[in-house]
């Protein structure tokens, strides 16, 4: 029967699927459904809700992957979503695993309060960002792999070709490769001739692909965040993952311990008897994580404040790893509001 109480959703995402819980205020289970993963299936999602309850929240896992398309749908009619981390391995063992039990459980996580995330929204100019490097990267990857075959075929390569090209640097090689002329391919130097210019070719359009998507990330970069270019150390690579890791709504991370959380730098205490510190955390957003690293290193090296701090630092029986996430986390605080500012 349906009621007008508040019921929270828990989602499990999936390519072609997604499986939802509702449980009422007090953890009760009230059904599950499963439904198809487009607009067909997110109405019938939601009439479904309906006849249960009035929708409070949406628990979904993957809001980033798998489940976007739902989380933008739902977000375009005013519900509230949250963004729920996939169960331990721990509560897997104990409970097993099921699309239901994932579903249940990310319900469950936003029911008792230990889900509160806010998921991006992926509508604006940082998700352009975000699309072409992952172009970029794929791009970057290609490119490395043309290179390390070109010198591989090298290394077996016919003895006069091997002598020619094996001490040449890549750039150099690139170029001499891609002119060759072809010849029938009659004998295994001609064939290696073929292979060399083919691998080089490609190495020369992928250059040419990662330079136009450099050219428009930065453009986005500068008319998103130009504050954010400002601040000493950051330049747009290091900018352009740091948007990312935040998102087209920055406002979601409501403190600066939060980003801090996100780019993994905030200090985890590993205290016991006599010893007192903290150590790496290796959760959180890697590659913002590396772009703090970035800055830190920087400013090591032309900062005479950081300078001046490392030294200090040191003299207090500080490592350099410890130094520098001490620094990664005072960059950290120094950023929020400057990404904030940005949504």
């Amino acid at each position: 029967m349906s009621t007008m109480q508040p019921i929270t959703i828990g989602v499990d995402t999936h390519t072609d699927v997604h499986v939802a819980v509702a449980l009422d205020g007090l953890g009760g289970r009230l059904g599950t459904r499963s439904v198809s993963t487009d607009r067909k299936g997110y109405e019938e999602l939601l009439r479904w809700a309906g006849t249960l309850g009035q929708v409070g929240r949406v628990g979904i896992e993957g809001p980033g992957s798998y489940g976007s398309g739902l989380t933008r749908w739902l977000r375009a009619r005013g519900i509230d979503v949250v963004e729920v981390d996939r169960p331990d391995r721990g509560t897997r063992r104990r409970e097993g695993k099921s699309d239901p039990l994932d579903a249940e459980a990310a319900a469950r996580a936003v029911l008792a309060g230990r889900a509160v995330g806010q998921p991006k929204s992926a509508s604006g100019a940082i998700e352009m960002i975000r699309v072409l490097r992952v172009a970029r990267r794929s791009a970057m990857k290609a490119r490395t792999q043309a290179v390390n075959q070109l010198y591989g075929l090298l290394v077996t390569a016919p003895d006069g070709l091997r002598d020619q090209l094996r001490s040449l640097p890549t750039t150099r090689l690139v170029s001499i490769a891609a002119r060759f002329r072809i010849s029938p391919i009659t004998t295994p130097t001609h064939a290696t001739k073929h292979a060399l210019r083919s691998l080089a070719r490609r190495h020369l359009a992928l250059t040419e692909e990662i330079g136009r998507l450099d050219d428009e990330v930065a453009r986005l970069v500068r008319e998103v965040a130009p504050d954010l270019l400002a601040v000493a150390g950051v330049g747009v690579d290091v900018a352009a993952s740091l948007l990312v890791a935040c998102g087209d709504n920055p406002e979601r991370l409501h403190s600066e311990a939060a980003f801090a959380h996100l780019c993994g730098v905030a200090p985890l205490p590993v205290s016991s008897g006599r010893t007192d510190r903290h150590r790496l955390s290796r959760a959180g957003d890697r590659d913002a994580n590396r772009a703090l690293h970035v800055i830190v290193i920087g400013r090591l090296r032309w900062d005479d404040a950081t300078r001046r701090y490392a030294e200090r630092r040191t003299l207090e029986g500080r490592t350099r790893p410890e130094i520098i996430r001490c620094l990664q986390r005072y960059v950290a605080r120094q950023l929020v509001p400057v990404l904030v500012s940005t949504g």
